[in-house]
C-alpha cells in the first residue's frame, strides 16, 4: 500500500484514475473526463493508492454490469477508509439508470454523474469537496451547451495516431433488449461544419485514423433535416451519413476512416457508394445481424427480415471491393426455438463473416426483454447453441483469413505483441490483426506485410516496408475548437 499521509492536493500533484467499462462510446467519454481532469491540473497515474480521484465509467448492457460496479467499489472503500481525502466518481449508463442507487448501496462515493452531463465532471468534483455527496442526472442532453457531445471537451486520447469522434448522441429505436435508449437519450446529431472542423484539428495533430461514433451512425443527420425542413428550407427528411463519409475522407492526412455502429434497417446504397468511392473510408463494415430467425427479429424490433439484410450484405459486397464483414448475434433470446436457433445458424453461415461478437442473451432492467421471463430459454440448450454458433462463426473466420494469405497489405502499427516483444502487432483496413517480427516501430507507423499464415483470430505476416512514418504529438490534454 502507498503512503497516503501526503495530501497530493497541497502539494500540486493531483493524480486519477479512470476505469472503463463498456462500448466504444464509454472509452470515448472516459477520454473526456481524463482531459477534463488534465485541464484541470491532474496526472494520469495507474495505482488506485496512488490516486486522489478515481473515476469508474459504467456500462449496463451485460447482465454482471452491476456486480461488477458494487465488487470494485467495495474494494475502494477500504481504500478510501485509509484515504478519506480520496474522491470517487461513478459515471456512464449504468449511473445514469441506477442514479440515487449507487450512493445509497455505497455511501463512500463522493459523485454520481451520467451520460449527459460529462462536461460537468471536475465541477461536481469541487462541489463535492465542500458540500459532500452528489448526484447530478440530467434527462437529456441540453442543446444549446456544444459541450453536451463528448468530443467537444479536452481530451486525453490513449492512442495517439487513432483518435474517436463523436457525430451522434443517443438512440430512436426500440429494441427489445437494449437499454441504451434509456441511458442515452434520442439521437441528436452533431453540426457537419463542427465534426468536419475536429477532423482537421486531428490530421493536424498528427492523427491519421479516425472512428466516428454512434449508437446508430447511419441515421445520422435525420433530425438535422427535420429541424431543417421546420424552419422552412426545402430539405429531404433523410439521413446525411454517406455524404459525412466523403467529407471526413476528404480531410488531408486522414488515412483511414471508420464508423460503429450501423443499423441495417438504416442501411442504404448511398453508404456503399461513398465506402467504395472514397479512398480513406476502410473496406470494413460493422453489419450487426442478432439473429436470423425472423420471428425473433420481429420480436426484437429490428426492422428488418434475414433475407432483407443478406440482400444488403450481398449489396454492399458487390459495391465494395475486398469488403469485410463483421456483425453481433445474441443467442437465447427470449422464446428461441430449435428453428429459430437454426435459422441463426442458417444466415450465419449464409453471411460468411470475417467475425462476430457473439453474446448470451442477458436481461437488462428497463427493457421489454426483461419482462419476457417465462420465455426465458434454458441455460444449458444457450449454451450448447452458443458453442454451435462459435463453430460456424470461427469456420467462416478462418477461411476468410486464409484467403489473404500470400497477399501484401499495409499494416498500421498498435505496438509490441503482448506475447513477444520482438513481434509488432498491428491491423489491416479490414481491421484484421497481424503479428510480423521487426525492430522496434513507434505505434502509428504504416507499413507492407507479407502475410504467410493464417488463424482464426489474426494472421502473421512479414515486414516489407515501411510506408509513412507517424508524426503525431506528444500526448497532451487538447480542447476541441
Amino acid at each position: 500500500m502507498a503512503d497516503v499521509s501526503p495530501n497530493h492536493q497541497d502539494t500540486g500533484d493531483k493524480r486519477y484514475l479512470v476505469r472503463t467499462y463498456g462500448c466504444q462510446m464509454n472509452e470515448h467519454d472516459s477520454e473526456r473526463i481524463s482531459g477534463l481532469l488534465e485541464a484541470d491540473g491532474y496526472r494520469a497515474t495507474e495505482s488506485v493508492d496512488d490516486a486522489d480521484v478515481i473515476v469508474l465509467n459504467t456500462c449496463c448492457i451485460r447482465e454482471n454490469a452491476d456486480n461488477k460496479l458494487y465488487g470494485a467499489l467495495g474494494n475502494l472503500k477500504v481504500l478510501k477508509e485509509r484515504n478519506p481525502d480520496l474522491q470517487i466518481m461513478v459515471g456512464g449508463c449504468l449511473a445514469q439508470k441506477d442514479r440515487d442507487a449507487i450512493q445509497q448501496r455505497a455511501g463512500h462515493v463522493d459523485v454520481v454523474f451520467g451520460t449527459h452531463n460529462v462536461h460537468r465532471a471536475t465541477s461536481l468534483l469541487a462541489r463535492a469537496r465542500i458540500d459532500g455527496p452528489i448526484t447530478e442526472i440530467w434527462e437529456e442532453a441540453v442543446l444549446e451547451e456544444a459541450r453536451a457531445f463528448p468530443s467537444a471537451l479536452p481530451v486525453r486520447r490513449e492512442t495517439d495516431y487513432a483518435a474517436w469522434v463523436t457525430i451522434q448522441i443517443g438512440c430512436d429505436n426500440s429494441c427489445a433488449f437494449c437499454i441504451v435508449p434509456s441511458v442515452r437519450g434520442t439521437e441528436i446529431s452533431r453540426q457537419v461544419v463542427d465534426i468536419q472542423t475536429e477532423v482537421e484539428r486531428l490530421a493536424a495533430e498528427g492523427v491519421t485514423e479516425v472512428t466516428l461514433l454512434g449508437q446508430n451512425v447511419n441515421s445520422y443527420g435525420r433530425d438535422l433535416a427535420l429541424a431543417a425542413r421546420q424552419s422552412g428550407e426545402d430539405v429531404r427528411l433523410r439521413p446525411m451519413f454517406a455524404e459525412l463519409l466523403r467529407s471526413v475522407g476528404a480531410v488531408e492526412g486522414i488515412r483511414r476512416v471508420r464508423y460503429t455502429s450501423p443499423h441495417p434497417k438504416d442501411m442504404t446504397p448511398d453508404v456503399f457508394d461513398a465506402m467504395a468511392s472514397t479512398p480513406s473510408v476502410v473496406p470494413h463494415l460493422h453489419f450487426p445481424l442478432q439473429s436470423g430467425s425472423d420471428r425473433v427479429l420481429a420480436a426484437m424490433h429490428r426492422g428488418y427480415t434475414a433475407d432483407r439484410y443478406l440482400q444488403k450484405l450481398a449489396r454492399a459486397r458487390d459495391t465494395i471491393t475486398d469488403l469485410a464483414v463483421t456483425t453481433d448475434i445474441i443467442v437465447g433470446f427470449p422464446g428461441e426455438t430449435d428453428d429459430d436457433f437454426a435459422a441463426t445458424l442458417e444466415v450465419a453461415a449464409a453471411a460468411e463473416f470475417d467475425a462476430a461478437f457473439t453474446f448470451v442473451f442477458s436481461p437488462r432492467e428497463g427493457t421489454e426483454a426483461a419482462t419476457m421471463v417465462e420465455q426465458f430459454c434454458d441455460p444449458e440448450q444457450v449454451k450448447d447453441r452458443y458453442a454451435r454458433l462459435r463453430t460456424v462463426i470461427e469456420r467462416s473466420s478462418l477461411a476468410k483469413n486464409q484467403a489473404r494469405v500470400g497477399a501484401i497489405e499495409e499494416v498500421v502499427v498498435e505496438g509490441p505483441s503482448k506475447k513477444n516483444p520482438e513481434v509488432l502487432t498491428g491491423r489491416t483496413a479490414q481491421n484484421k490483426l497481424v503479428h510480423f517480427a521487426s525492430d522496434p516501430l513507434k505505434a502509428g507507423t504504416y507499413v507492407t506485410t507479407r502475410l504467410v499464415e493464417a488463424h482464426t483470430q489474426y494472421l502473421m505476416g512479414e515486414l516489407v516496408e515501411v510506408t509513412h512514418q507517424p508524426r503525431h504529438r506528444t500526448r497532451l490534454a487538447v480542447t476541441a475548437v
